[in-house]
């Protein structure tokens, strides 16, 4: 089992450019997984995918996924807006006023969930959020987990855009999955930036983003002074392909340059093959 994840697509930034920048990078990764050599069984988009929640913008997103041969689920961002979203993507699942849901996937369960709160830019996971998740886990105790959300539900840092270590919507996450060992991953966004923890035990993973990376600095940020440091920066954009084998979830990044993949260096030919037939012999000792 496949799975691509893109995240942060933040389609609209420039409300007037139809064809903008972040819509071109999206292309691209879009592109890459219909074309290129793996093709997912299916594409989670993991939250703001727009950056004003607009319907222009949503429609936009729905003209360039309408052509891939795979199915692709919607999750919530603190960018989105739910009832715009559904507008245009009448199927995306709706539980108790939110966007979340399970999907049912060979040997797995992926469970979506939805971390936004209208006008706050951090994350948001209330009672009644973490009382539906802890019921799914409940249901189901024996088959594997994926869990999926747009923030992550930890301090990664980069301070402009971290909450608090000690933020009730963590706890109650953190409270939901806690001696639950179905639970084997959780994939994020947000961060734009490729990030690994863990939290309760559990592998955590945030994927890059599709839009502008975050800049990587890991001093603290002064609200009240501005110190004129880069804030986003023009890396290419990148996704992640979460492959589901052998009980585990291995999880792979791929960037890509000036909307192509990146120029092959070696490719596999006589030159190459040794190397290849060399690797074989070793998983075979």
């Amino acid at each position: 089992m496949l799975i691509a994840q893109i995240t942060d697509c933040h389609i609209g930034f420039f409300r007037s450019d139809v064809g903008g920048a972040n819509t071109q990078r999206l292309r691209s990764a879009l592109g890459r997984l219909r074309d290129g050599p793996n093709r997912p069984d299916l594409l989670l988009l993991s939250g703001d995918l727009t950056e004003f929640g607009d319907a222009a913008s949503y429609a936009r997103l729905a003209e360039m996924l309408a052509d891939l041969p795979y199915p692709v689920h919607l999750m919530v961002g603190n960018h989105d807006d739910r009832a715009a979203l559904r507008a245009t993507f009448p199927g995306t699942p709706l539980e108790q006023g939110f966007v979340q849901y399970v999907l049912r996937l060979p040997g797995l369960r992926l469970i979506a969930l939805d971390t936004l709160e209208p006008g706050r830019h951090g994350g948001a996971f209330c009672a009644a959020r973490a009382k539906w998740l802890s019921e799914q886990l409940d249901a189901d105790p024996a088959t594997p987990v994926v869990i999926a959300m747009h923030h992550p539900p930890f301090v990664s840092g980069l301070d402009w855009l971290d909450g608090a270590e000690d933020a009730p919507w963590i706890a109650r996450f953190t409270e939901a999955i806690a001696g639950r060992p179905q639970v084997r991953a959780i994939i994020a966004g947000h961060l734009h930036r490729t990030i690994h923890t863990s939290i309760a035990g559990v592998p955590l993973t945030v994927c890059p983003s599709t839009a502008p990376t975050v800049a990587l600095n890991l001093t603290p940020i002064d609200p009240e002074r501005p110190d004129g440091r880069a804030m986003i920066v023009d890396e290419p954009a990148a996704f992640a392909l979460h492959r589901w084998q052998d009980d585990r979830l291995i999880s792979h990044f791929e960037s890509l340059a000036a909307g192509q993949p990146w120029a092959a260096l070696a490719s596999y030919d006589a030159g190459m093959q040794e190397l290849v037939r060399q690797n074989a012999r070793e998983q075979r000792d």
